[in-house]
C-alpha cells in the first residue's frame, strides 16, 4: 500500500549477533527521515513487546547513540522465542497485536530475525491484510546460521565466520607447541545448516587450521570419526583439530548430542550442546590420546570486536532498505542480498516473498562437502572469503569498546 501515513514498529527476534543492531540502526535512522513516519517505535523484546504493549519512542534517542548501534553486539531491544499459531485456529495474538496497531497508528512493521521470524512476520502481514489495516510489513534478515532462503548471505553469518575462523587459526597454533598427542574438538554453532563449521576451513588459509570438519549435512558415523581421528594422528605427531557443528546426526536423524537435550525452546527445537565434549570422551577412551573439547557458544555470534566491515555495512543497508521499500508500497517481503556476477565482490538489495523464507533451510550444497564428509571445498571458499573482509573499527571508552547506551523512553 503506497502513501501510507503512520508510526512505525520495529522488533528483534531469535539469537542475536554482532550486526543485529547494525540493521536497527539502518532502519531507524532511515525512518525518522521518512515525512509519511510519523513515529518510530522499537518493541521490547520482539512480538511480545507489541502483545504486552511494551515499545520505546527511537525518536527521544540521541542520534549518535543510534549510530553506536553498528559497532553493538547482542539485541538492543531485547530478543524472544516466541512462536504465533496459525490465525485461522488461534486468532487471540494477532487481534492484540491489531488491536495495538489501531492504538498508535502503526501502519509500517518491521521483524529482524531468522527463519522461525519471517513466519511470524508473513503471519502478521496475512492477518493484517486479511483485517482489512493498511500496514506494510517488510522482514529484515538475520541469523548466523545463514540458513534463510532466497538471499545469498544472510547478516551475523560473516562475522560469526571470521571469529570461527580466527579462533581455529589461535587453537591451531596453541594446540601444537607440545611434543605430546593432543586431539581438539572445536564445537560451532548449526542446528540443520553447516555454514558456520564450514567457516572453519578458512583458518587453514593461512597453513594453521584445522583437519576435519563435520556438519549436519552429512550423516555422522561414530566408527567412521574416530578412524579419521587416527588417521590424522598417525601423519601428524598424535595432534588433530576437529571441527563439528553443534547438530551433527546420525543416519537414523537423531542428533549426537540430544541425549543431552532434555529441554526444547519455545519453537520446539532440542537445545543442543556438549557435543564436543561427547566426541572428546570417545576418542580419549578409544585412542588412549589427551583431548580438549572446546564449545564457542555464545562469543561466535557476540564477537563485535572481530566484526566484518562487509557484513556490518551489508547489514546496515538492510535495514536501510526495508524502510526505503515499505514507504514506497511494498508489503510482506523480506530483503534479501543478490552477489552480482563477476571477479569483484559486489552485492545489490531485493525482495523475496516471505513464503520463501519462513520456516525453510538453506543447507551447505553437497557438492562443497568433499573429502568423504571430513572438509569442504575450494567453491566454499571463493563464497565465504569476500564475506569477512575489512575491520571495523569500534569506538573506544577506558580503552574497552564503547557500545550503544539508548535511553529506552517506552512509549505511554
Amino acid at each position: 500500500m503506497k502513501n501510507l501515513v503512520g508510526a512505525m514498529m520495529f522488533a528483534q527476534s531469535g539469537g542475536p549477533t554482532s550486526v543485529i543492531n547494525a540493521s536497527a540502526a539502518g532502519v531507524f535512522l532511515e525512518a525518522l527521515n521518512q515525512e509519511n513516519i510519523t513515529a518510530v517505535y522499537g518493541a521490547a523484546h520482539g512480538i511480545k513487546g507489541i502483545l504486552d504493549e511494551q515499545f520505546y519512542d527511537i525518536g527521544k534517542e540521541d542520534k549518535a547513540e543510534l549510530e553506536l548501534l553498528k559497532y553493538t553486539p547482542s539485541s538492543a531491544l531485547g530478543s524472544v522465542r516466541y512462536k504465533l499459531k496459525d490465525y485461522k485456529v488461534d486468532p487471540t495474538d494477532y487481534n492484540r497485536i491489531l488491536e495495538v496497531f489501531k492504538k498508535y497508528n502503526v501502519r509500517y512493521f518491521f521483524y529482524n530475525g531468522g527463519n522461525d521470524s519471517m513466519d511470524t512476520c508473513n503471519k502478521i502481514s496475512k492477518f493484517m491484510a486479511e483485517s482489512g489495516w493498511d500496514c506494510n510489513v517488510i522482514g529484515v534478515p538475520k541469523t548466523i546460521d545463514n540458513d534463510l532462503m532466497g538471499t545469498d548471505h544472510c547478516p551475523g553469518f560473516a562475522s560469526a565466520a571470521k571469529y570461527i575462523a580466527t579462533t581455529a587459526m589461535e587453537v591451531a597454533l596453541d594446540a601444537r607447541v607440545y611434543d605430546t598427542g593432543l586431539v581438539c574438538v572445536m564445537e560451532v554453532m548449526g542446528r540443520n545448516a553447516g555454514w558456520l563449521t564450514a567457516a572453519s576451513t578458512l583458518a587453514n588459509l593461512s597453513g594453521q587450521g584445522v583437519d576435519l570438519i563435520y556438519l549436519p549435512e552429512t550423516p555422522f558415523d561414530m566408527e567412521k570419526f574416530v578412524a579419521d581421528v587416527q588417521r590424522v594422528c598417525a601423519s601428524n605427531e598424535n595432534k588433530c583439530l576437529v571441527a563439528v557443528s553443534e547438530g551433527i546426526k546420525f543416519a537414523d536423524g537423531t542428533y549426537v548430542g540430544e541425549f543431552k537435550a532434555s529441554k526444547t525452546d519455545l519453537f520446539g527445537h532440542a537445545q543442543l550442546g556438549g557435543v564436543c565434549s561427547i566426541l572428546a570422551n570417545v576418542i580419549k577412551e578409544r585412542l588412549g590420546v589427551k583431548t580438549r573439547a572446546i564449545e564457542l557458544n555464545l562469543m561466535q555470534r557476540c564477537a563485535a570486536h572481530l566484526a566484518s566491515k562487509v557484513d556490518v555495512e551489508e547489514a546496515f543497508e538492510a535495514g536501510r532498505h526495508a524502510v526505503l521499500a515499505a514507504v514506497s508500497g511494498q508489503t510482506d517481503y523480506m530483503v534479501a542480498y543478490e552477489r552480482k556476477p563477476g571477479d569483484k565482490y559486489e552485492v545489490e538489495y531485493k525482495l523475496v516473498p516471505l513464503t520463501i523464507c519462513a520456516n525453510t533451510e538453506k543447507k551447505v550444497p553437497q557438492e562443497w562437502i568433499i573429502n568423504d564428509g571430513t572438509a569442504v571445498s575450494d567453491e566454499f571458499v571463493k563464497y565465504a572469503l569476500p564475506l569477512i573482509q575489512g575491520e571495523w573499527e569500534t569506538p573506544k571508552e577506558n580503552g574497552l569498546p564503547r557500545f550503544a547506551r539508548l535511553k529506552k523512553v517506552l512509549v505511554k
